[in-house]
């Protein structure tokens, strides 16, 4: 089995490049031959990316080329755009290797990826039908709007017709995909795994002392909303990352007088450290997350998870913890009944990381991952 990975990471990064390297990581381990090719929207002009995603893509040679010098019998795309595109998929299927899609968002369908709007969640863009994105701007750029627009509804049949098996991280995933418009009958559902020493031996929540949001600091994140449930409840709020809401939610913190610390974005061993000191991990999201890396990271350090009742968290946290998206008196509660009970935070903690080694271990990451190769393999001889 030589399996190529192939992955256009973002401009802001976050959990697709950890799945990608985590992924690499356990085909290591496994013994399975492979390669990551990658490329990063951080290389391209804004003309020159609209220009790639009209076309479906630019590099297809690069694909095919690190294709036949693997000699690969998949080729697994995660992010493939604007680099790669739809031309990229047809292109190494050609070369006889499989194609699998691994489906983090809603990008096939939405512009912006993560199908929110208004301070919640928006479908209104589906199948082909990508004119609302246009009608009402959700680029914040009418030319942007247009090609996303444009290139979306082009080249999505091309994606149908050359993908073998699409892959989410979660049930939640797999039935929206579906809605939307991926055939139901090719998607795989492959929960997130996180190596053995990324499991704490116990958990130390109880002596935690501060709140901590683990996020990209965009909009449909509601980190506003954990600012103001911090700020209600009386609790130190530590943010870590970076993102193009970070001046507005400085400015927030600011004017309401919230106990709250911009961090920046962590490398791994810096978030350690953070959720180390953590009583609780705080999810305000205001739009359907498949299955989120800081949610998982957290539960396998025994910390407390308080997130929005959207999308995938319940199937990953349980719905018992989750509240009501944009309610900050509800968050506010939630956290303040786990801020003033230390043995609770202790209990919830350990609850969760039970859980995630349950549920997301690496060894059945792995089996899984190369069953679906196997098969798609087989398919294509």
């Amino acid at each position: 089995m030589r399996v190529l990975l192939v992955h256009n990471r973002y401009r802001f990064e976050g959990g697709e490049e950890r799945s990608v390297e985590l992924q690499a990581a356990a085909l290591g381990r496994a013994s399975v031959t492979h390669a990551v090719l990658e490329r990063s929207s951080t290389e391209l002009s804004r003309p020159a990316a609209a220009l790639a995603l009209l076309r479906g893509g630019r590099d297809e040679g690069d694909a095919v080329a690190a294709t036949r010098d693997l000699d690969a019998d998949v080729v697994h795309v995660h992010n493939m755009l604007p680099a790669f595109g739809p031309r990229s998929l047809a292109a190494v299927r050609e070369t006889g290797a499989a194609v699998v899609l691994h489906l983090h968002n809603l990008r096939l369908f939405c512009a912006i990826g993560v199908a929110a709007r208004g301070g919640g969640p928006c479908f209104r863009c589906h199948h082909r039908n990508t004119l609302p994105g246009l009608a009402l701007n959700c680029r914040e750029s009418v030319p942007e709007a247009l090609v996303y627009a444009t290139a979306l509804a082009r080249h999505q049949p091309a994606v149908f017709e050359n993908v073998d098996r699409f892959v989410v991280p979660s049930e939640y995933s797999r039935e929206q995909s579906a809605l939307l418009g991926v055939p139901r009958d090719r998607i795989d559902v492959l929960p997130h795994y996180l190596p053995a020493e990324a499991f704490a031996d116990r958990s130390r929540a109880g002596d935690g002392g501060y709140a901590l949001v683990a996020s990209r600091l965009a909009p449909e994140k509601g980190i506003d909303t954990a600012i103001r449930a911090a700020t209600l409840a009386d609790i130190p709020l530590r943010v870590a990352g970076e993102g193009p809401a970070a001046g507005k939610l400085v400015e927030l913190a600011n004017v309401i007088g919230g106990r709250v610390d911009f961090i920046g974005r962590q490398d791994r061993a810096g978030m350690e450290r953070e959720l180390a000191g953590a009583a609780m991990v705080v999810m305000p999201s205001r739009y359907h997350e498949f299955s989120p890396y800081s949610a998982l990271e957290a539960m396998a350090a025994g910390v407390p998870v308080v997130a929005s009742h959207l999308g995938g968290l319940p199937e990953l946290i349980a719905p018992e913890r989750c509240v009501p998206p944009n309610d900050e008196h509800a968050l506010a509660a939630r956290m303040r009944i786990l801020w003033t009970d230390a043995e609770r935070r202790t209990r919830d903690g350990e609850a969760l990381l039970e859980r995630a080694r349950e549920n997301h271990p690496e060894e059945r990451y792995t089996r899984r991952l190369l069953d679906l190769y196997e098969r798609v393999r087989s398919s294509r001889y």
